[in-house]
């Protein structure tokens, strides 16, 4: 965020940065500018985001793995055809689905998010990877 002076950046767990809050998180200034917009706005929430649900995803899927490290390793060998990303764990892309599979900083866990250009794809790759995770 630091690095391509983003204002805003955000985490499937639900933490949100800003920059001008000096980059930190705050659930709470998140809560309150999500109520500013809807209260200017006589739309519905779900309205107002139906332009950004362009995937659909699986939610953090946590699985206690005893060797998180390897197991990654595992995972990146197995889907080396994508385009691999290891700035927070692994990310994979591809053209019409991607995954993140990070460790828990705090426990012996794998937390994997999946999304996808279909629900079908996504259900499917999801269970694929957890298939292989849980190992």
């Amino acid at each position: 965020m630091r690095k391509e002076d983003g204002l805003l950046a955000g985490e499937h767990s639900g933490h949100y940065f800003f920059k001008d809050l000096y980059y930190a998180d705050s659930g709470m200034l998140a809560s309150l500018i999500v109520l500013e917009i809807i209260s200017k706005s006589s739309l519905p929430f779900s309205s107002l985001t139906k332009e950004f649900d362009v995937y659909f995803d699986s939610g953090e899927i946590n699985t206690k793995v005893a060797d998180t490290n390897a197991k990654i390793d595992e995972i990146a060998k197995k889907y080396s055809d994508g385009v691999h990303s290891t700035l927070d764990g692994l990310s994979v892309y591809f053209e019409d689905w991607w995954f993140s599979l990070r460790p828990s900083n705090t426990e012996p866990l794998l937390r994997l998010n999946v999304e996808a250009k279909t629900e079908k794809l996504m259900e499917e790759k999801r269970d694929e990877l957890l298939k292989t995770i849980r190992e």
